[in-house]
C-alpha cells in the first residue's frame, strides 16, 4: 500500500485502484470531488475517522469495489462498517456487480441504471433461469418480495411485471414494455476443429462467435477444445493472447466419443471421426450438445454445456452429519436450502436438520418406505428437472447404505453427487476428548462393525482386526455387544478403555466410559439402543505420547510468532 500526501491525490487518481482516507469525511469529499468521473472507471474511496470508529465508504460502492473494502477495512480496525447504498441497504441484489461476482456477461450494459433504478424501487420483477450456477443459487437464496421466479418468457407481460432478470446461455425474444437484463452465464464448451494453418486465423474467432449466435447462444465461453495435434496452430495462439481456456484431447479419447455427425475424412487425416462435436462433449464431462457442427470455411465448431449447470434433474447425496443440525456442511446446507424435493433418513436424521428447506419444497421422511418407493419418489421428481437431496447420517460412504441407490441412478442414467458429511466417529473424538491416534502408540483407526445379520468377511472378523490393538470403531453393534465384547477380549487386555456412544451431538446424547471387560453389561444396564457408537483402544482419555510437531527438533518455517502451538513446522533437515 502505497502512503501520498493530499496534494497527490489528483495527479494519482488513475494509478490506484482504491483510495483510504484518515480524517474528516469532509476533508475526503473536497480532496476528491474534483477528479470523480464515473462509477465505472472511478476507484474505490474509504474514509475512515480520526477516531477509528468509522469506515465508510465514500465513492465507488459496489463497481469499485468500496463497500468491499469497507468491511475489510472496518474488521481489521474493529471499526463499523458503514455502508450507505441503497441495495445493500434494503437487502436487494448489487445488480451492477453480479456479473464480475459471478462470472457472467452482461447484454446491453447502457440500459443497467435503469433496471438497477427499476429494482431498487422494488418494482414488480421477474426472474428466468435457464442454468444452475453458483450465481443462480445465490439469486434464488435470497430472493426479495418483489420478484418472481419464472419458468418461461410467456408468463412475462407488461401489465405484471416492470423489469426482467435474465440468467441464461440462450437468446430470447424480449417482451414489450418491459425493461430486460440479461445475464450470460460462462458455462459453454465450444469443441472446434481447423484446417491446417489457416490464413485466416484471426478472423476465425468472430465468425464463431457470429455463428454461435446465429444458432441461438450467446458467447461467453468456460472454455476451447480441440485435437492435440492443434496445439500449435495460429489460432490456439490467438485464443491463448485472448486469456480463453484451451484443453486438449488426444485422437484416441475423441474417438471413444459418439458423435451425431462423424466424418470419415476427418478420421482418415487425424485418426478420429469427429473433432469438434467430440471435444465439446469431453470439455463439459459428457455434457448436453446444445449445437451441433458448423462448418466455416476452414474451422468447424460445436457447442455443449456440462449438465451439472442444466436445470434438468439431479440429485445430491448430502452426508447430515452425526446429528447436531450445526454439523451439517456448509455445502450440504446450502444443497437443503436449494432442494426442490429432500428424502431424509427419518431413524437416523433430525428433522430440524430439514427445516431450512425452501418454501414449496417437498421434505419426506424415508424410514416407511421401502427401496423401491424412495427411488420412485426421486425419479418423479428428477423427471420433473428437479434438485433432488437424499440426506443420509454421518458419511453417507461410510455404512451408507446408498449403493443401492446409486445403482438405480446409473440404471436410469440420473446425475447425481456426493457431499461428504462429519462422520459419528469424528463425533465420538470430539465428545471424548480424544485424539484416536497416539505418537508411537497407536496410528491406525479401524471403522468396522459387528457380525449380525449382514456377514462379515472371513479376513475382517473383530478378532483378527483386534491384533493390531488399534483404536476401534464399531458402528451398528450394541444389539450384539456380547458377541463383539467377546471377540475384542480375544486381543485387548480386559482393561482397555471403551466408550459406548449413543445418539452422538443430539439433544439426549449419552456416553458411558469404562473397561472392555464391563462393556456388555455397561450397554445392557443404560438401554443403548442401535443408535450407539462403540469406541475400544488406550487412545480413550490418552494424555500421554506427544507429537514431535513442538520439539526443539523442528525448525519453524514462520520466525515471527514460532513458539506458538500451531505454526508450520518441518524437520530441521528438510528445512
Amino acid at each position: 500500500m502505497d502512503k501520498i500526501s493530499r496534494s497527490d491525490v489528483g495527479r494519482r487518481w488513475k494509478d490506484f485502484d482504491a483510495f483510504v482516507f484518515i480524517g474528516a469525511m469532509g476533508i475526503c469529499v473536497r480532496t476528491i470531488a474534483p477528479y470523480v468521473e464515473d462509477k465505472h472507471e472511478d476507484p474505490a474511496v474509504v474514509c475512515i475517522d480520526s477516531m477509528g470508529r468509522n469506515a465508510i465508504a465514500v465513492l465507488s460502492g459496489h463497481i469499485g469495489g468500496a463497500n468491499d473494502l469497507a468491511r475489510e477495512v472496518a474488521a481489521a480496525t474493529g471499526a463499523r462498517e458503514v455502508i450507505t447504498t441503497q441495495s445493500d441497504n434494503a437487502g436487494l441484489w448489487a445488480l451492477d456487480t453480479l456479473a464480475v461476482r459471478f462470472g457472467w456477461a452482461v447484454i446491453d450494459a447502457q440500459q443497467l441504471n435503469g433496471c438497477i433504478f427499476a429494482f431498487t424501487a422494488c418494482q414488480p420483477t421477474a426472474l428466468l433461469l435457464a442454468v444452475r450456477d453458483e450465481g443462480t443459487d445465490y439469486l434464488e437464496r435470497t430472493l426479495p418480495p418483489h420478484v418472481t421466479v419464472v419458468n418461461s418468457i410467456d408468463e412475462v407481460s407488461a401489465d405484471r411485471y416492470r423489469l426482467l432478470i435474465v440468467v441464461s446461455p440462450f437468446a430470447i425474444d424480449e417482451p414489450a414494455g418491459v425493461r430486460v437484463l440479461h445475464y450470460i452465464p460462462g458455462v459453454m464448451t465450444v469443441g472446434f476443429g481447423l484446417a491446417h494453418r489457416p490464413a485466416d486465423y484471426t478472423e476465425i474467432y468472430d465468425q464463431m462467435n457470429k455463428a454461435v449466435v446465429a444458432a441461438g447462444l450467446l458467447p461467453n465461453v468456460r472454455q476451447y477444445c480441440t485435437i492435440d495435434v492443434k496445439a500449435d496452430e495460429p489460432f490456439v495462439g490467438e485464443l491463448q493472447r485472448r486469456d480463453e481456456t484451451v484443453t486438449f484431447f488426444t485422437a484416441g479419447q475423441l474417438a471413444e466419443v459418439d458423435v451425431p455427425n462423424p466424418s470419415a475424412t476427418v478420421e482418415k487425416h487425424v485418426g478420429t471421426p469427429s473433432v469438434c462435436e467430440a471435444a465439446a462433449i469431453l470439455g463439459s464431462n459428457h455434457g448436453k450438445l446444445v449445437i451441433t457442427k458448423i462448418k466455416g470455411k476452414t474451422w468447424t465448431a460445436a457447442v455443449a454445456i456440462d449438465r451439472c449447470y442444466l436445470r434438468e434433474g439431479h440429485i445430491e447425496i448430502v452426508g447430515a452429519g452425526p446429528g447436531d443440525p450445526d454439523l451439517v456442511s456448509v455445502r450440504g446446507r446450502k444443497m437443503l436450502e436449494r432442494a426442490d424435493l429432500i428424502l431424509y433418513a427419518g431413524s437416523l436424521v433430525p428433522k430440524a436438520l430439514t427445516e431450512c428447506h425452501k418454501p414449496g419444497a417437498v421434505v419426506r421422511s424415508s424410514a416407511d418406505m421401502t427401496l423401491e418407493e424412495q427411488c420412485t419418489l426421486m425419479k418423479e421428481h428428477y423427471n420433473k428437472g428437479h434438485f433432488i437431496v437424499r440426506l443420509h447420517t454421518g458419511d453417507p460412504c461410510i455404512f451408507g447404505a446408498i449403493q443401492e441407490q446409486m445403482a438405480f441412478f446409473d440404471q436410469n442414467h440420473m446425475q447425481y453427487h456426493i457431499t461428504p458429511g462429519i462422520s459419528s466417529f469424528l463425533a465420538a473424538a470430539a465428545e471424548l476428548r480424544s485424539q484416536f491416534t497416539i505418537p508411537e502408540r497407536c496410528q491406525t483407526i479401524i471403522l468396522t462393525r459387528g457380525e449380525g445379520r449382514t456377514p462379515m468377511p472371513e479376513k475382517e472378523q473383530l478378532h483378527l482386526l483386534a491384533k493390531s490393538q488399534s483404536t476401534m470403531c464399531i458402528f451398528l453393534s450394541a444389539s450384539i455387544v456380547d458377541d463383539v465384547q467377546r471377540e475384542l477380549l480375544m486381543e485387548y487386555p480386559g482393561d482397555t478403555p471403551v466408550a459406548a456412544c449413543y445418539h452422538l451431538t443430539w439433544p439426549d446424547q449419552k456416553i458411558c466410559r469404562g473397561k472392555l471387560k464391563d462393556l456388555a453389561k455397561m450397554v445392557h444396564d443404560n438401554h443403548l439402543t442401535l443408535t450407539t457408537m462403540l469406541v475400544v483402544g488406550e487412545a480413550i482419555d490418552n494424555r500421554h505420547g506427544f507429537s514431535e510437531l513442538y520439539s526443539k527438533h523442528f525448525t519453524h518455517l514462520f520466525r515471527q510468532g514460532a513458539d506458538e502451538p500451531g505454526s508450520l513446522a518441518l524437520p530441521a533437515e528438510e528445512s
